[in-house]
């Protein structure tokens, strides 16, 4: 058969296909070695755990038994180990026998994180260790620098550039992945009776993708909310749809003190603590203050082994007490206290959250690999070296079938352009929304365009 013989022309649903193929393959060739660093590092941060507890062990343990000494009495413990005097910003108690309590100072020295946790032994007193942390789980050096590796690659507010563009390109590879599975089966069945070695690579390619279909949409999703701009619109977004996570109000000068972020703002209560005293606390040390707002806390129902104590900010100021226990079930509530009656003002319990906002608490927490414990790091670890493979089975693939010199591959304009009127303005009206809703996505698909019309007219 001659090789000069003209070929039909597809039909817009096979157009479609060719479409969908092409940018597959853009993805792929351009973004994938952003998505494979993601999922690589953050593999890393989700076995950071163990290697934290490990490295910190003398920090964050000892073998001292007794009873627990006042919060007073280790803050001040805490404080006579400073060089500088430093604003206390929060207390971690120690949440079990054997461990140590946290207390933490904000310090501009501290790389990366801006805050300092000196670890007193809860019993005798003493100091177990000074090291920076980092964010609501109070996370240590080791931790903290595969964190910022895997969002921004330590380069940086313009390094998280990185991160964004992978999440917003990651789900739309995958559903672009099912579909060419689904269009192109019955052709990909038919050829891997041949078992050539790159059929066998695409079939082992698409397989590996379909097990983890769900996880790539979920952590690109999650992922999103992190990001710079796409997280800055689906914030707003959330603000104005009210699917905003409750919390209390700290503010003492009105009589709103219940006032909360969305529509169940009802659910916040007063409640008068066991503790309560109607006489005002004047002219108290601030660190005095701690052993009463806790015990205020206790008797408001905030009953998790972890929580945090902040202290107020400043005149008519409560102070704020949460859970930050985000395993199984999630201890998340929290409260705010008015230390100079030691009642609880503003309250925001998990319970009464909308499924929502439960949802995103949630699914943040299974991101992050702590909302299951070990089961959940089992679950990404698998997940993100399966999507690193992933990745590399695809370079392999474009490899062994990449254009010889001299021939040419189709363009994805040129796709495009074979589709029905229909199917281009509904792609264009796609491409829009998404490149205003994730701006990443839209600049880097304007470059991927940029390189198709140079393709195009060089062929």
């Amino acid at each position: 058969m001659s090789t000069n013989t003209p070929q039909k022309p597809p039909e817009s649903s096979s157009a479609m296909l060719l479409l969908m193929t092409r940018l597959h393959f853009y993805i792929g060739l351009f973004i994938g070695p952003f998505i494979f660093i993601a999922a690589l590092t953050g593999t890393l941060y989700i076995l950071s755990p163990q290697i934290e507890n490990a490295v910190y062990k003398d920090a964050l343990t000892t073998d001292n038994v007794g009873e627990n000494q006042s919060l007073a009495k280790q803050i001040a413990a805490a404080r006579s180990h400073l060089t500088n005097d430093l604003t206390l910003f929060a207390v971690r108690p120690a949440p079990e026998q054997g461990d140590t309590t946290r207390i933490m100072f904000l310090d501009p020295t501290a790389n990366l994180t801006g805050a300092r946790a000196l670890f007193i032994d809860p019993v005798t007193l003493d100091l177990r260790g000074n090291l920076p942390v980092y964010g609501t789980s109070g996370v240590l050096p080791i931790r903290t620098t595969i964190d910022f590796l895997h969002r921004q690659l330590l380069l940086g507010e313009v390094g998280r550039y990185y991160s964004e563009l992978a999440a917003s390109w990651l789900w739309i590879a995958a559903l672009g992945g099912l579909f060419l599975w689904y269009k192109g089966g019955k052709k990909n069945r038919a050829e891997l009776a041949s078992k050539t070695k790159h059929l066998r690579k695409r079939r082992r390619h698409y397989q590996v993708g379909l097990c983890i279909f769900i996880g790539l949409i979920f952590v690109s999703v999650t992922g999103l909310t992190w990001s710079k701009w796409a997280g800055g619109n689906i914030g707003t977004l959330r603000a104005n749809i009210g699917w905003i996570t409750p919390s209390v109000s700290l503010d003492l000068t009105s009589n709103n003190a219940m006032i909360n972020t969305d529509e169940h703002a009802d659910h916040t209560h007063q409640h008068t603590s066991k503790t309560d005293t109607t006489t005002p606390v004047v002219n108290i040390h601030p660190d005095l203050l701690f052993d009463g707002v806790l015990n205020a806390a206790r008797d408001a129902g905030i009953d998790a082994n972890k929580i945090e104590i902040k202290p107020s900010k400043g005149e008519g100021k409560a102070w704020f007490v949460r859970e930050i226990d985000r395993s199984w079930p999630s201890q998340v509530d929290s409260v705010a206290v008015d230390a100079n009656t030691m009642t609880v003002t503003s309250r925001a319990d998990f319970a009464t959250f909308p499924v929502v906002a439960k949802l995103i608490r949630w699914g943040i927490d299974a991101h992050m690999g702590i909302l299951f414990g070990v089961v959940n790091q089992i679950l990404l670890t698998l997940f993100g070296l399966s999507l690193c493979f992933m990745i590399v089975w695809g370079y392999k693939m474009w490899w062994i079938r990449r254009p010889t010199a001299g021939a040419t591959s189709k363009p994805l304009l040129q796709a495009w352009a074979k589709l029905s009127t229909t199917q281009k303005l509904l792609t264009l009206f796609v491409a829009i929304v998404l490149g205003i809703s994730l701006p990443v996505m839209g600049v880097s698909l304007l470059v991927f365009l940029l390189i198709d019309v140079w393709r195009w007219k060089r062929q």
